[in-house]
C-alpha cells in the first residue's frame, strides 16, 4: 500500500534575514515565534500556492520544501 508523500516547507534559519515576508504572505504557515526566528505551523497540509508565493518573496532564498 502506497503511502503519499507529504511535503512540508522548511526555512534555513541561518539564511534568514527575518524580514517576516513569508508571515504577511502566509501567515497561516509561517510565523515569527517567541525566541524572534521563523516557524513552520504544523499543519495536516499546506497550502502550496500560498507557501510558493512565500518562498518566491523571500529575499534570501531560504524557504524550500521537504518531502517527509
Amino acid at each position: 500500500m502506497d503511502r503519499a508523500v507529504m511535503k512540508r516547507p522548511v526555512v534555513d534559519i541561518g539564511q534568514c534575514s527575518l524580514c517576516e515576508g513569508c508571515v504577511e504572505v502566509c501567515p497561516l504557515v509561517f510565523r515569527l515565534n517567541e525566541t524572534g526566528f521563523i516557524e513552520i505551523a504544523e499543519l495536516s497540509d499546506y497550502s502550496e500556492s500560498c507557501v510558493e508565493e512565500a518562498i518566491k518573496y523571500c529575499p534570501e532564498d531560504c524557504i524550500s520544501w521537504e518531502e517527509g
